[in-house]
């Protein structure tokens, strides 16, 4: 796996997705935990079949800077950039723009690990 990769998503801003939605706020506006999901959601798809058979990726640090406020009805598209590899640790940059303008920027870092050695630690 090498830097370059690239994994989009978009969203219309829902209810649900509001700070109200998800209990982070009282305003009807993209809620910073929504947004985070969206920008682990991109780096997963960056890396979507890159892994290898069994494997998979688990987040390990988020720094994440939600700049602007996006309201319901507006399309946010997040976009992550795998920027480094080290060994299994893949830092991603992500960003995130409505049509107004940016949303967010930040750092992503995650693992990949062998799910079923990953998941058999649970038990």
């Amino acid at each position: 796996m090498k830097p370059g990769l690239r994994g989009q998503v978009s969203v219309v801003v829902g209810d649900a997705d509001t700070a109200i939605g998800v209990g982070s706020g009282d305003v009807p506006v993209l809620g910073t935990p929504r947004l985070l999901a969206l920008a682990e959601a991109a780096t997963v798809e960056a890396v979507a079949g890159h892994l290898g058979d069994g494997r998979t990726s688990v987040g390990t640090r988020v720094e994440l800077e939600h700049r602007a406020a996006s309201p319901v009805g507006v399309r946010v598209t997040v976009e992550a950039e795998l920027e480094e590899v080290d060994g299994k640790r893949l830092v991603f940059g992500v960003s995130a723009v409505d049509e107004r303008g940016v949303v967010g920027n930040g750092r992503i870092e995650r693992v990949v690990v062998e799910r079923e050695r990953f998941l058999a630690r649970l038990q």
